[in-house]
C-alpha cells in the first residue's frame, strides 16, 4: 500500500475517496527508562531507548491505519499527519497518532 504525507500520488490519480483512516499506539515509559533518560539528559546527548520506543510506536501506528485503509479497499493513504503527545499521570505514557486519507488511485 502506497502511504504518503503529500495529498496527491503522481502520476497515479485518485479515482475514489474513501474516508479519513487512523490509527493509534500508547507506549508506557517504565522506570528504567525513565532513569537512564534522566542520565543521558544530565550528561546530554540522544536517548536511544526513547526513540527505538517511539519508532516502534510509530510503526505500530502506521500499520493500524494502514489495515483500517484495507479493510475500506484503499490501495493509497494520502495527507498523511503523525502527531505525537505525552498522557497519563505525570506524564507517563507516550501516544503515537496517525491520520490520513484512505484513496483508490
Amino acid at each position: 500500500m502506497l502511504m504518503t504525507t503529500t495529498t496527491a500520488i503522481e502520476g497515479r490519480p485518485v479515482s475514489r475517496y474513501l474516508g479519513i483512516v487512523t490509527g493509534e499506539a500508547i507506549i508506557g515509559a517504565n522506570v528504567f527508562r525513565d532513569m537512564f533518560a534522566a542520565v543521558r539528559d544530565i550528561v546530554g546527548g540522544r536517548s536511544a531507548t526513547y526513540e527505538r520506543a517511539l519508532g516502534e510506536a510509530r510503526e505500530v501506528a502506521l500499520k493500524e491505519m494502514e489495515a483500517r485503509a484495507q479493510e475500506l479497499g484503499a490501495n493509497a493513504v494520502i495527507g498523511i499527519d503523525l502527531d505525537y503527545e505525552v498522557l497519563g499521570q505525570a506524564n507517563g505514557m507516550l501516544m503515537v497518532s496517525v491520520s490520513g486519507t484512505a484513496v483508490v488511485t
